[in-house]
């Protein structure tokens, strides 16, 4: 993934001797990766934003999710790949705004799915482009699931406490 991230060199203070330095990208994928539910938001098609809580996991160098070819974020994904994911950690609130596109290739699926196994204990095997698992979520319907790599051109970080709150960051994706 090639950043363009603010990348300090000085720490910065404000006038009232707060560290306002902006946060670097490794913090914020730190804290993307070890969430443990997001709001997944997608584009339904009457323009309207479309959100449900997901599971997702960090894998590489990306954030992932899956859905269904019946559910509605799948059928909006299809149709418009923007969407934005939140993410509420212990210290900072994370926006990532960017597309989800279909995973396909066998390396990456075996990657992700490594990754749900990890993380949630899900049993999810790679079949035919997508997973299948014993059980999922009640709402997520009957597999396949299909995985969708999230690329961002933007995340947002918004620290929640007296420390990291002064240094709300920016990251810019090319």
């Amino acid at each position: 993934m090639n950043t363009n991230r603010v990348q300090p060199l000085t720490r910065l203070l404000d006038p009232q001797g707060h560290d306002v330095t902006p946060m670097p990208w490794e913090e914020a994928q730190a804290r993307i990766d070890a969430a443990r539910f997001y709001f997944f938001t997608t584009v339904h098609p009457s323009g309207r934003p479309h959100t449900r809580p997901v599971l997702a996991v960090w894998a590489g160098e990306a954030l992932f999710t899956t859905s269904t070819p019946t559910a509605r974020k799948g059928q909006n994904l299809r149709a418009d790949p923007r969407c934005s994911v939140a993410i509420m950690a212990d210290d900072m609130h994370i926006v990532i705004e960017g597309t989800a596109l279909p995973v396909q290739a066998g390396a990456t699926l075996e990657q992700v799915a490594d990754a749900y196994r990890s993380k949630y204990d899900w049993p999810v095997t790679v079949v035919g482009g997508g997973f299948d698992a014993p059980y999922a979520a009640p709402a997520a319907g009957p597999p396949p699931y299909e995985p969708y790599q999230i690329t961002p051109t933007a995340v947002y970080g918004w620290g929640t406490n007296d420390i990291i709150g002064p240094r709300h960051t920016c990251w810019s994706f090319s």
